[in-house]
């Protein structure tokens, strides 16, 4: 990874990308810190603490810090993203958005701008929302309508110039610009983490969870890049006093086909209950705060209904990701097959199986990656901030940025990189 880190600084037109692209990371990392005006940053502490357990959390760590003091980049990518799932999942079940986004050019650029509507959307709710929590928690400065409305305004235009950074490091930087935004803002808070673990007077117990923590990204590595190759046989054809194909090739299937999304899914839906009465509840009931405690995950039921969730939405998504069907049609069409197996029904079948054996896989692992934490803080008695789904998220931009760059550097025939 560092070599090509080195060889990509050695090209010029990369190094101005790469020099873009932090000096980005250094504007996302200035906004995470410039405060919402009308808001007490002492109150916003009392209200939230720092709690790694829970979606607000999770979302502390995808902003680098930037929600636990309610600052201008508060929200992040977190609107952007989650539009950028619905607008996905409406072009499979919309005809027409199918329609659109096989346009070419043209129907991406539509695409793009139905998500920049739909975060800017997305984006007024939740600040609309979370400006409703500060006034009520009397978090706010002063409780009248332009310090509501200053507050309100500020949440939406720190998530649109979120949204438009990361569009500029993918037009102009490295890699992915959403993906590295979340990249950077979980970095950022490793020298937090890292102190509040040496803060332990015990360090054997440092010594061992640091190796633990070796051995998890290696794992996680192993399985971010384990795949299913199929192998594909194709048939030759005569064309004049051509022949083509009699090739062999074969079909990829990644063990973690659906990423981090089916974690991000479990978590956001088992927290819903507590987040929603901690926004519009002042004085829940005894039974409802019961029933939250229950379902928070560091309860046992809790506990397995996460992973519950985690195995459903892995296959939920892997069926979206991964259409036998269409594979089995294209390959007929193409003349291929998969030796052994008859083309057309036959092969879709056999795709489906062997898709829902990996999906298994891949779900058994978000599980464990996401539980690790949990574990390893009761066995040593110590809280462990950067969590199983922080790591899965570094581990995978870091993977497909340093893809992108060695791809970039072959393209431009790069003598040195091999």
């Amino acid at each position: 990874m560092f070599k090509t880190l080195k060889n990509a600084w050695s090209v010029p037109e990369l190094r101005k990308k790469i020099i873009f692209t932090l000096w980005m990371f250094a504007l996302i990392r200035i906004g995470a810190h410039i405060p919402v005006p009308g808001i007490n940053p002492d109150a916003v502490q009392q209200m939230l603490g720092a709690n790694s357990n829970n979606m607000l959390g999770l979302m502390n760590a995808i902003t680098g810090g930037a929600f636990s003091q309610m600052a201008l980049f508060a929200f992040g990518v977190g609107p952007y993203i989650t539009a950028s799932i619905i607008i996905q999942l409406l072009t499979i079940a919309i005809t027409r958005l199918e329609e659109i986004s096989k346009e070419g050019e043209d129907g991406r650029k539509k695409i793009n701008k139905y998500t920049r509507y739909l975060t800017l959307v997305i984006a007024m709710m939740q600040s609309g929302a979370t400006t409703l929590m500060l006034y009520r928690s009397n978090v706010l400065v002063e409780k009248s309508v332009i310090v509501f409305a200053l507050t309100f305004i500020s949440f939406i235009a720190g998530s649109m110039l979120v949204m438009w950074i990361g569009e500029q490091i993918t037009q102009k930087g490295i890699g992915n610009g959403i993906s590295l935004i979340i990249f950077i803002n979980i970095v950022s808070r490793l020298p937090q983490a890292a102190t509040s673990l040496l803060a332990y007077d015990n360090y054997v117990k440092v010594a061992i969870l640091l190796l633990l923590f070796i051995v998890i990204i290696g794992f996680t590595v192993a399985m971010s890049l384990g795949e299913r190759r199929i192998s594909v046989q194709y048939a030759k054809r005569v064309a004049g006093r051509k022949v083509y194909g009699g090739q062999s090739q074969n079909i990829p299937i990644k063990v973690n086909l659906a990423g981090v999304l089916p974690v991000i899914f479990a978590m956001s839906l088992i927290q819903f209950p507590e987040i929603i009465t901690g926004l519009f509840v002042k004085n829940p009931s005894e039974f409802w705060t019961n029933a939250i405690e229950w379902l928070r995950w560091t309860h046992p039921f809790g506990g397995t209904l996460y992973v519950i969730l985690i195995f459903a939405f892995a296959f939920f998504y892997s069926t979206i990701a991964f259409n036998p069907i269409d594979i089995a049609s294209n390959l007929k069409k193409g003349g291929g097959f998969i030796p052994g197996i008859r083309p057309g029904k036959p092969t879709s079948d056999y795709l489906s199986k062997v898709a829902t054996h990996i999906t298994l896989m891949g779900a058994i692992f978000l599980a464990i990656l996401a539980l690790t934490p949990l574990l390893l803080g009761a066995i040593f008695g110590m809280p462990i901030q950067f969590g199983g789904t922080s790591l899965l998220i570094v581990v995978g931009v870091a993977l497909e940025t340093i893809k992108q760059l060695e791809s970039q550097m072959l393209m431009r025939h790069y003598k040195g990189f091999l």
